[in-house]
């Protein structure tokens, strides 16, 4: 079973970014569930969110206390106590910034995972550039998808057709489709050295 946590502010998208991961996987088949966890329900407030994905039934309901993947959705969590608790020692983080890991102080965690598991995308950025407005939610997806293989790029794309109404839906899937491109590259980049 593949677990994912998301990590955002409220009104960065970060429920739906975990439910849009989750009828991805569903649109590949897979079994898959998505729920959010509050604190208090505010614009700006810290968010999770979480997502499982399988090819068996899920029973399990609780948060997802080790997670396979971390998606933060805002680089100021980033000094949040236990923010990278329970991650597994293969996991990946994926952190919307346009910094790089040194600048974002995560090099403790960057030598304790494999080379290529910790990555930054600029999601907001992409998310400006497609959107018009700072939501990173689906840059991320797109980002993550590239990064991890659990979905498609097309399955990405679906989901967020499915989720987001008329021209909020193609812009979104511009920006996934642009984080995709953006972390697939790298990727190339670093098997090529």
């Amino acid at each position: 079973m593949f677990q994912a946590r998301f990590h955002g502010r409220g009104g960065q998208g970060v429920v739906t970014a975990a439910e849009m991961l989750s009828i991805a996987a569903f649109l590949e088949r897979k079994h898959a569930q998505a729920f959010p966890s509050f604190g208090s329900e505010r614009m700006g407030a810290p968010v999770m969110s979480f997502c499982r994905i399988s090819d068996h039934e899920i029973r399990s309901r609780e948060p997802v206390l080790e997670p396979d993947a971390l998606i933060i959705q805002d680089p100021t969590l980033l000094q949040t106590p236990d923010l990278f608790s329970g991650l597994s020692e293969n996991g990946v983080v994926l952190i919307n910034s346009s910094r790089n890991l040194h600048e974002l102080g995560v090099d403790d965690l960057v030598k304790k995972l494999p080379p290529g598991h910790v990555v930054t995308v600029p999601a907001t950025e992409i998310a400006m550039e497609h959107v018009k407005r700072p939501l990173p939610n689906a840059a991320m997806l797109g980002a993550l998808a590239a990064l991890t293989g659990i979905i498609k790029m097309d399955s990405v794309a679906a989901a967020i057709a499915e989720t987001l109404p008329g021209a909020v839906s193609g812009a979104n899937i511009a920006a996934a489709t642009a984080a995709f491109e953006t972390v697939a590259s790298r990727k190339k980049e670093k098997r090529a050295c």
